[in-house]
């Protein structure tokens, strides 16, 4: 074997993962099982695509061996194969926002309110939960926090709010978070809570971010 067919044959295992990640679909795929195990009907569901097309693009990823799968009765469960995973689609959007002024224009509108989106320091953040200066609320879906949640979170999930709302303290900042910057879970959430008179405002961090800044995250439901 030469060099250049050497050389060639490492370059083309790694454009396999190039290659299957180039769907925005199967990106977005990779960022829902960032939040913990789901089963491809609740994605397919999620992302208002056919079980038939949701199982053609995890089937790109399994091959790519991003994601891990396993069945339960009729039922088939898909996982990130590694956190590395989850910090790979973190780099992604990263890259993607210092280059891409289209992704920076399409951010800031998702930012015009300053009301609605605030960035805390992650360090300021988890001191200022921790002496419960602030309200640190997950509003995800209670299995993914019970998968993995910031530290001193309370699972508030979207669905629940509104009947919830009483258990927030109206003296402390709630500070709100979902699954990363592209999320919108948390902005329904911040008009939600601002009308009922809370100061509220989110943050772009879900928990792939916490993880690929190094910042430790918690799993199960806290005591």
């Amino acid at each position: 074997m030469t060099a250049r067919t050497t050389k060639d044959l490492l370059y083309e295992q790694v454009a396999r993962i190039g290659k299957a990640v180039s769907s925005p679909r199967r990106l977005e795929m990779l960022e829902m099982l960032a939040q913990g195990e789901k089963s491809v009907d609740s994605l397919a569901l999620e992302l208002g695509i056919t079980m038939k097309l949701a199982s053609a693009h995890l089937k790109a990823l399994r091959d790519a061996r991003l994601v891990l799968a396993r069945r339960d009765g009729k039922h088939v469960f898909y996982r990130l194969s590694g956190e590395d995973v989850a910090g790979l689609t973190v780099k992604l959007r990263e890259v993607a926002g210092e280059h891409l002024v289209e992704l920076r224009m399409a951010l800031g509108q998702m930012m015009a309110a300053p009301d609605t989106l605030q960035h805390f320091g992650r360090s300021e953040l988890l001191e200022r939960a921790r002496r419960g200066d602030v309200v640190v609320i997950d509003v995800r879906p209670q299995s993914e926090y019970q998968a993995a949640h910031l530290p001193f979170a309370r699972s508030m999930p979207l669905a629940e709010l509104k009947r919830r709302v009483h258990e927030l303290p109206r003296e402390r900042d709630i500070v709100a978070y979902c699954r990363g910057p592209f999320c919108l879970l948390s902005d329904e959430a911040v008009a939600m809570l601002a009308a009922h008179g809370y100061r509220v405002r989110k943050i772009r961090d879900g928990v792939a971010e916490w993880q690929a800044a190094g910042l430790p995250v918690e799993r199960g439901t806290p005591a």
